[in-house]
């Protein structure tokens, strides 16, 4: 393993190393092409700022040609306000003006702090015959010189750009110029470079060293002459591409072997957009180069490289004593994995075994309720670890619905056990007792009996008639639960009175509130896992986002408790965005829409009829038609009674109402024998009531009060749907 465990490292260390390289080689690059470029354009400005100076200056020269006394002040107002500039000259034709003699140009020059002016033209002086005056005197148009050393002038190395002045005529009669120091060049490449080794240079079109970091190569040598002693063929290249105006970078190995990398680029006035059209077939043909040298760019990375093969060394001594210590604790691991596999075993059944407890929607709710209504009661719990503490539950119970939701102090197994003795005692305490304060009140003196470990159990109980839409309910410390109206998309909180969480005290009195349900509203229930739930920046889900979610999942089409819970456990995962669940999370919707589940037995007649009542009451129905849906309704349910359930059978018979603005729609369901009371045949009418055979008139009825009447067998189940458009 330890053999093993050298090569990975090696290998990792290598190409940690090879990847480190490029990552800083690209970096120099970046940095360097970038430090090249600015200096290119800081110098490109400078020049281009002179030109236009030069040529704004030949324009006021040509304006003022009969005032030869104004053109010194003229060159000395040029420096006072361009600091870049080293010295400024007017040199006029031989005997322009008869009374100055052969030579006249006035030039202002820097000496320091201060500036001077002098006559430029003497016998040993003839500036006639210089570069700067003679192309572009000859040309016409403006010139950068190559860089000199202006003995008898500014006594410095610079280079000029000068212009040629006319007058009206359009004949050239003076050049006006503009010297740049090279030491202010110098100064400017060899500035602000990352390394203390990288060099910067400037060469002329000639191939001139004009700026370096050593004094001594300026206007001494050439840059052939300076790299003429190099093995590498790579610098003939180079040297090539940059007296060509090319850009490009290469690597070059000097002759003791060290390597280097150079950038270049050339300082083209014509190709800088800023300037583009001020000197078009003006161009001043100098380079620049950046040179770094490999030894000083990876000194740091080979002495991290260095530091880290001591680290590695000292790495693999540490696992041979891992290894060692490992081996021989292997059988004490062992042990402890098993033991580990063990109670993880024990913790998936415990899971299990209490999600087992919950309410299953089918299970809960008699055979022939199932279809529509278990669309009405949804669930869900989503536990932090193995078993958590929450629960919820629910079941039907004489045309009433008993539900329930709880959130456990403290997780895991001590609270899943309180969990289960809850839901325990609130099945038994509700066997006997349809007050939901009740029910409260004698599962709080049972779980505070013997309460050592100091748990308690915020608990909402409620008790819904589902015939009447009333409901009872007792909160004992617990999240007050949201109503959704389908009618006008509201979404209000339940009003909550402050009772103490079960389990703290014996002697606590609940107290216990009412409330009467729309036909169609959703009373949904949570614990504080909803709101309380966190993304990875530890921001909370919020009262706000729930409160949205549930107002945006009652706006859709299929609105149900279903959809409801699934809208919303979607909303919460995709603001947690898989991070880690830090809580219980539970929640229990419960839509009313009015239901009567009524045994086989024609003696319970009565109780349809005060259920057909209470669903038209509120929805201004004449009298005549309640009678009318009312008798419509028992002549379909003695028919269920009478032929779904054949004598002596027992069985139930659900009827569920749906009441719309404009429409009742009631649904009567039984899991009897398949009976489909819409084929048979309206009895005829226009018979005597001798001739006319038996059977029939019970179904005419229902079909000349009710607008539509249709039978489905879905899942066991009969499923006969009765509609009257209001």
């Amino acid at each position: 393993m330890i053999i093993i465990a050298a090569v990975l490292i090696e290998v990792t260390s290598f190409v940690q190393f090879w990847y480190a390289k490029e990552g800083i080689r690209n970096d120099v690059e970046t940095h360097a092409i970038s430090e090249l470029r600015i200096k290119s354009l800081r110098i490109q400005n400078v020049m281009n700022e002179t030109e236009v100076l030069v040529k704004s200056l030949a324009d006021i020269v040509a304006h003022d040609l009969e005032k030869p006394e104004d053109m010194g002040d003229i060159t000395r107002n040029i420096l006072q306000n361009n600091p870049t500039i080293v010295g400024t000259a007017i040199a006029f034709e031989p005997y322009y003006y008869k009374e100055k003699g052969r030579q006249f140009s006035p030039y202002s020059y820097r000496d320091g702090d201060s500036i001077k002016t002098k006559q430029l033209g003497t016998e040993k002086y003839d500036y006639h015959n210089k570069e700067w005056y003679k192309v572009p005197f000859s040309k016409g148009e403006g010139h950068w010189s190559e860089p000199y050393f202006d003995e008898g002038g500014g006594e410095m190395v610079m280079s000029t750009y000068s212009f040629p002045v006319r007058d009206d005529s359009g004949k050239i009669v003076a050049v006006v110029t503009a010297d740049i120091s090279l030491d202010w060049l110098s100064n400017l490449i060899n500035s602000g470079s990352r390394h203390a080794s990288t060099q910067s240079m400037i060469i002329s079109k000639t191939g001139r060293i004009m700026a370096c970091p050593d004094p001594t190569a300026i206007m001494s040598k050439t840059l052939l002459q300076a790299t003429s002693h190099f093995e590498d063929t790579t610098i003939r290249q180079v040297n090539r591409e940059m007296l060509g105006g090319q850009s490009g970078k290469a690597e070059v190995s000097a002759n003791n072997g060290n390597l280097y990398y150079v950038f270049y680029t050339p300082i083209n006035l014509a190709n800088d957009s800023d300037m583009a059209g001020l000197n078009d077939d003006d161009d001043s043909g100098w380079s620049i180069a950046i040179v770094c040298s490999d030894s000083e760019i990876y000194q740091g990375l080979r002495r991290l490289s260095f530091y880290l093969n001591i680290l590695m060394l000292l790495g693999l001594a540490l696992m041979g004593y891992i290894i060692y210590r490992t081996a021989k604790n292997d059988k004490h691991l062992a042990m402890v994995n098993s033991e580990k596999e063990r109670i993880g075993s024990e913790l998936r059944i415990a899971s299990a075994i209490q999600q087992s407890m919950l309410p299953k929607d089918r299970a809960s709710l008699p055979n022939s309720a199932h279809h529509k209504v278990d669309r009405d009661i949804s669930g869900l719990l989503l536990s932090a670890k193995e078993v958590g503490g929450d629960l919820y539950d629910y079941y039907l119970n004489d045309n009433k619905l008993f539900f329930c939701i709880g959130d456990v102090s403290g997780k895991g197994v001590p609270a899943s056990l309180m969990m289960a003795m809850t839901r325990s005692l609130f099945r038994s305490v509700s066997a006997h007792t349809h007050a939901p304060r009740k029910i409260a009140r004698d599962i709080n003196i049972t779980m505070s009996e013997n309460n050592e470990t100091g748990m308690f159990v915020t608990f909402f109980v409620g008790v819904l008639d589902l015939v009447t839409g009333h409901l009872r309910y007792c909160n004992a410390g617990h999240c007050p639960p949201l109503l959704l109206n389908r009618t006008d998309h509201s979404v209000t909180t339940l009003p909550v009175e402050p009772n103490i969480p079960i389990g703290v005290t014996a002697e606590w009195e609940y107290t216990e509130q009412e409330a009467d349900l729309q036909i169609g509203t959703t009373i949904f229930l949570y614990t504080d896992g909803l709101t309380e739930a966190e993304n990875r920046d530890h921001v909370l889900f919020g009262e706000k986002s729930m409160l949205y979610a549930a107002h945006m999942a009652l706006l859709g089409n299929d609105f149900d408790a279903v959809s409801l819970i699934n809208d919303m456990k979607e909303s919460v995962n995709t603001f947690v965005n898989h991070a880690v669940q830090s809580d219980d999370l539970t929640m229990l919707a419960v839509t009313y829409h009015p239901t009567l589940i009524l045994p086989n037995d024609i003696q319970t007649q009565p109780q349809l009829t005060e259920f057909v009542e209470k669903v038209c009451e509120g929805k201004e129905i004449d009298e005549i038609t309640v009678m009318q849906v009312n008798l419509a309704l028992e002549e379909a349910v003695v028919n269920v009674m009478k032929y779904a359930y054949p004598e002596g059978t027992k069985g139930e018979v659900c009827i569920r109402a749906m009441a719309e603005e404009k429409q009742l729609t009631f649904l009567i369901i039984d899991n009897g024998e398949p009976f489909d009371p819409t084929q048979k045949e309206d009895a005829d009418t226009s018979l005597s009531a001798e001739d006319r055979p038996i059977g029939g008139l019970g179904i005419h009825l229902i079909r000349q009060i009710m607008t539509s009447i249709s039978y489905n067998r879905i899942n066991g189940n009969n499923i006969l749907t009765l509609t009257k458009q209001l």
